[in-house]
């Protein structure tokens, strides 16, 4: 509880002359436990809204994000869930990810489609959100995405929940197949140079 009266504060001190945005850190939604007990609480906006455009870091790193990303390979995939007790899918695992630093983001892929910081695939860096269609590539709406873990070159690495051949959360290299489906990179986390 003194946990939650803090971040309650933090994010007031923070969302001053932000009123435009919606508050997506002070409602908890859902509580889940991961694989080593960790407790996460899964946030949800208050003003009954789903959509929002940018999404605050903090001060989390891109390499604390990834790091606890990994934690989760191995767990199931399931359709519309973000516990990790019971499997995710892919946006649900990027909402378990994000929401354990107490980031708040979407809950559905389509709804990261207006999300900024759009940029090139080549410049793409570690932390940000790559986004494909779904499994048909003919209907170019967003319908699955993961969380960059490398970037070198033409060489990008993704950690993502599938329901393909890994069934669950795996990292996959950005392959042909994954290509045909590619729509965009968004960046989250400001970059040094930017």
């Amino acid at each position: 509880m003194r946990l939650l009266t803090i971040l309650l504060i933090c994010v007031t001190m923070f969302s001053c002359g932000r009123s435009d945005k919606p508050d997506y850190t002070a409602k908890p939604k859902d509580t889940v436990q991961d694989k080593v007990g960790r407790k996460t609480v899964i946030l949800a906006p208050t003003d009954g809204t789903d959509a929002m455009n940018t999404i605050n870091t903090g001060a989390t790193s891109p390499q604390e994000l990834i790091a606890f990303a990994r934690t989760a390979i191995g767990i199931p995939y399931k359709y519309a869930s973000s516990n990790p007790q019971e499997g995710f899918d892919c946006s649900g695992f990027i909402t378990y990810v994000f929401n354990h630093f107490h980031i708040a983001v979407p809950r559905t892929s389509t709804d990261f489609t207006n999300v900024k910081h759009e940029v090139p695939l080549q410049s793409a860096c570690p932390g940000d959100l790559i986004l494909f269609t779904g499994t048909d590539s003919h209907i170019r709406t967003v319908g699955h995405m993961g969380i960059i873990t490398e970037a070198f070159g033409d060489s990008v690495k993704f950690i993502h929940s599938t329901s393909g051949r890994a069934n669950g959360v795996t990292i996959s290299n950005l392959r042909p197949a994954y290509m045909e489906r590619f729509v965009k990179v968004v960046r989250v986390f400001k970059q040094n140079d930017e």
